[in-house]
């Protein structure tokens, strides 16, 4: 039998809104469909159970005030990215979520981050963009534009790594890849370009290959810490896959968030310092 690797978590600090108005009233995705009924009380249970878990797990854990208005607000990691303290903010393809941005850039600048920048690119934060290390992995194809690779490389001074998804039902990169450590990656390749997919083996040789039924259980929008996972419960194949490799993996029910959706990831902007 192999070795399973020793895993290490690393505190975190971690941006949520609470799902005050969290609702359906649009459709901007495939998952999308404001005829179906939705728990609003569910749904706030739902996330305070990964807000329970990442405060357990010793990670700080900030929150930005719901806008009336802003239903999809709720998704906080769309609303920038964060790397050694300095922010790119996000710009919403959707009219939808346009005004999210204006709240994500005044909490950042509320908070005294100095080193932030209004994008040129149309980008939708941690949605598209997951840092990896000292790499950032940008995905594109449906939401973000693909000027903003060369925007993130210019801001951040990093590598970055383009990758094109394929399949609208996995609209964002964080619907179809996430980072479990510095080195290693979860991802469904199915949900991008041939040339991406290539790119990615190259990158991640070790990956954790997801099946299409984790994907679309959206078992990879997840986070890690290292070693703690948070995952959708029932992207079971993919929670065996993770416990084989070391990582401590808890499964949350994510199915009110899902109907925009979203689910961990979604909700969980990660705030990087230096």
């Amino acid at each position: 039998m192999a070795e399973v690797a020793r895993r290490t978590a690393t505190r975190r600090h971690y941006l949520m809104c609470r799902p005050t108005h969290f609702e359906v009233t649009y459709t901007i995705n495939p998952w999308m469909d404001p005829r179906k009924p939705m728990d609003a009380g569910l749904a706030l249970a739902q996330w305070e159970r990964v807000r329970d878990l990442y405060l357990g797990f010793g990670h700080q854990v900030s929150f930005i005030d719901p806008v009336p208005g802003l239903p999809d607000m709720v998704f906080s990691a769309n609303g920038a990215t964060v790397v050694d303290g300095k922010v790119l903010i996000a710009k919403f393809r959707h009219q939808e979520r346009a005004a999210e941005a204006d709240a994500y850039r005044a909490w950042f600048e509320e908070h005294g981050h100095c080193g932030l920048r209004v994008p040129e690119y149309v980008n939708e934060g941690e949605g598209d963009f997951a840092p990896a290390g000292r790499r950032i992995l940008a995905g594109a194809g449906f939401r973000s534009d693909p000027g903003a690779v060369a925007e993130l490389r210019a801001f951040f001074g990093l590598p970055v790594t383009g990758l094109t998804l394929t399949d609208p039902r996995f609209y964002h990169l964080d619907t179809a890849l996430f980072v479990l450590d510095d080195d290693l990656v979860a991802y469904y390749p199915a949900a991008f370009s041939e040339e991406s997919q290539e790119e990615l083996r190259r990158l991640y040789p070790d990956a954790v290959i997801a099946t299409r039924e984790d994907a679309d259980a959206f078992g990879l929008n997840a986070v890690s810490d290292g070693l703690n996972v948070v995952v959708t419960e029932t992207a079971t194949h993919l929670i065996g896959e993770l416990r084989e490799r070391g990582f401590e993996v808890h499964g949350v029910d994510m199915s009110e968030l899902l109907k925009a959706g979203g689910a961990v990831k979604c909700i969980t902007q990660e705030i990087r310092r230096p």
